[in-house]
Formats: structure tokens, C-alpha cells, sequence
């Protein structure tokens, strides 16, 4: 399909400088632009670009002024890169969808499935489980028995919603990911660990996204939740009886410990730990590689192992850098004043 600067600009609410009539069919990083797409600038580490990038259209912000001649039609809107998501969104939504179960899937007698549902070879949908209308499940998916997935969801190849989970709408689900597997509980004994049952379920909200081996465990009593808004990076782990708030984001290789609290709107790094047990307050920010061993005030921004303040820690970091220079100092310090003892004692 092809757009005109004018098209986009009236679906995004931009101001056109340039061409309206120029058309565009793809999308392109402005380094990599060709004739016939359409490129965006955000970040000015990227400006230079914009003066040779072969793209025809630019969305750009309002406030950007070019400093020569731009080749290309820009849009200038108030966020070029939200701009680009929700043409993006556009262009996902105007992929033609299948429908249908396969005949090479398996899907139970007792199993529910919604109207213009997609169910590819070898997905497997288990007794009683319930998956809602538009939804799309791709090749090797497995749908516990009693699980019920929600509408217009897409679940990646090789995901797994266990036994009596839920997934509400507009959800993804990417490859590999893992909801609702056993939490890790164990009783220690003389004969070694007994495995405690975890008869809870893992609940996830509307608009949730979780990425590529993401495991959400489920409860050992009660549910695991993951609230409205999340988005989950790969490699996430969140543990029994979890509560993730509405909005929050973490990114690769968190990890959050058994019976911890999550407040909304959240922003949380890579490689970052939380301590079981633990209440994160509302709006905090938790720098990558941060360990955090306990509660968190709301909007606190907080980093290091264990982490503190940020503004603290940079203070701390810079003094950290000069301390073989002041352990040096001091030494040469007790020195002298060792010497002037010496000289007052005689």
C-alpha cells in the first residue's frame, strides 16, 4: 500500500514542510533511506542524517529547525517517535490475517474458541481452556486445560499458558515464554527439599506484553499477577505471588523474588534484582544492575548494589574513583603527623 505526506499527516496530526503529494510504501532508519519511505528523527545524535538520508518523508518534532537544505518532506508533529509507533500500529493492523484452525492442531471437544481465532499446526488447546475472538496462536503453543486467553491476542510460537492461568485482552506473548509454571518452593527437611504444591494461578491483565523466555510463576496459593500495561523484556523472571502495577516496565534479565510488590508506572533496568517480600512504591526507577534488598519509597530513583539514591551514588562513584589517591594521601598524612609527635615528645 502506498501514502502521501498528506494521508499521514492528517492520521498523525502533523504539519507538512515540503511535498504533500510525496508517497511513500515502507519504512526506513534515516541512515538507511531509499526512495519511497518514510524515516523518523527523535534523537539528535541522529540529526546529521537528515540532510542526506534518501527516505522521502521525515517525521520529525516541531521544535526541530533544520541548519542547510532537507531533500526529504518532513513531518513535524509534537513526538516524532510516538508518531512512528502509531503508523507502525497502522501498518501491522493492515497485514492481512488467517483465520481458521489447521488440521494439524490439536484443539479438545471441551475447549472454547472465539470467532476469527487462528490455531497453527501442533498448537495444543486443552480441556475446558477458552481463547478469545481475533486471537492468533502460532505453531507449538500449548494452552493449559481451564486457561482462558482473551481477545485479540497474539501468542509466538513455543509459548506456554499453563493449567487454570488467565490472559486478558490485546496480550503478547512471545516465543518461549512461560506463564504459570511452577514457583520455586521448597521445605527443607532432613531428607533433603520437599517441593511445596503451588496450587495459584498467574493472572495477566488487558495489554500486557511479555517478552521471549519471560516466566511469570504461578501462586502457591492465591494468584500472581501482572496488572494492566505491562511490558516484561526477555529474560524476565517473576516469581510466586508477585504483584506487578499497571504500567510498569522492566527491561532483560530482572528479576523479582517471591511475595514482592510492584507499583505503577515503574521503570526498571536491566539485570536488576528484587529481594523478596519487598513493597516498590509507585513511579520508581531502579538503575540496570541494581540490587535492591528491600522497600522502595514512591518515585524514589535509586541505583547500585545495594542500591541508594542515584544522585547519592554518582557522588559516591566519583569519590570511589579517588580513593587510591586519598588512601595515599592519608598515609602520607599519619606519616607526618607521626613525625611531629616524635618532635614534640623530645
Amino acid at each position: 500500500m502506498e501514502f502521501s505526506a498528506k494521508q499521514i499527516a492528517t492520521f498523525i496530526q502533523g504539519e507538512i514542510v515540503g511535498d504533500e503529494n510525496a508517497t511513500v510504501h515502507t519504512f526506513a532508519k534515516i541512515e538507511e533511506g531509499i526512495p519511497g519511505a518514510i524515516s523518523f528523527l527523535s534523537n539528535p545524535k541522529y540529526t546529521s542524517y537528515i540532510y542526506e538520508t534518501q527516505s522521502s518523508i521525515v517525521l520529525v518534532n516541531k521544535d526541530f529547525v533544520p541548519e542547510q537544505e532537507v531533500k526529504a518532506t518532513l513531518i513535524k508533529v509534537d513526538n516524532a517517535y510516538e508518531s512512528l509507533a502509531k503508523l507502525l500500529n497502522l501498518y501491522e493492523q493492515s497485514k492481512p490475517k488467517r483465520v481458521g484452525i489447521d488440521s494439524l492442531a490439536f484443539v479438545a471437544e471441551t475447549a472454547k474458541i472465539g470467532k476469527d481465532v487462528y490455531i497453527a499446526p501442533f498448537a495444543c488447546i486443552g480441556d475446558h481452556a477458552e481463547v478469545g475472538d481475533n486471537t492468533v496462536i502460532h505453531p507449538h503453543v500449548t494452552i493449559g486445560g481451564g486457561a482462558k486467553i482473551g481477545s485479540d491476542c497474539i501468542i509466538y510460537a513455543n509459548a506456554t499458558v499453563y493449567h487454570d492461568c488467565r490472559v486478558g485482552n490485546h496480550c503478547i506473548l512471545h516465543s518461549g515464554c512461560v506463564i504459570g509454571a511452577d514457583g520455586f518452593g521448597f521445605a527443607p527437611t532432613p531428607q533433603g527439599y520437599e517441593k511445596i504444591p503451588q496450587i495459584g494461578i498467574t493472572i495477566l491483565e488487558d495489554n500486557v506484553e511479555i517478552g521471549a523466555n519471560t516466566c511469570v510463576d504461578r501462586a502457591t496459593m492465591g494468584a500472581t499477577i501482572v496488572r494492566s500495561g505491562v511490558k516484561l523484556d526477555n529474560l524476565v523472571q517473576i516469581a510466586h505471588n508477585d504483584e506487578v502495577g499497571a504500567n510498569t516496565v522492566m527491561a532483560a534479565q530482572s528479576g523479582i523474588a517471591g511475595s514482592t510488590k510492584v507499583g505503577e508506572w515503574c521503570m526498571i533496568g536491566g539485570q536488576v534484582g528484587l529481594a523478596g517480600h519487598a513493597h516498590i512504591g509507585n513511579k520508581v526507577g531502579i538503575a540496570a544492575q541494581s540490587g535492591v534488598p528491600g522497600n522502595v519509597k514512591e518515585g524514589s530513583q535509586i541505583m547500585g548494589s545495594p542500591a541508594f539514591d542515584a544522585k547519592q551514588y554518582f557522588k559516591a562513584s566519583v569519590v570511589y574513583k579517588k580513593l587510591p589517591d586519598m588512601y595515599a594521601e592519608l598515609n602520607m598524612l599519619r606519616k607526618e603527623l607521626n613525625e611531629l609527635k616524635q618532635q614534640l615528645n623530645k
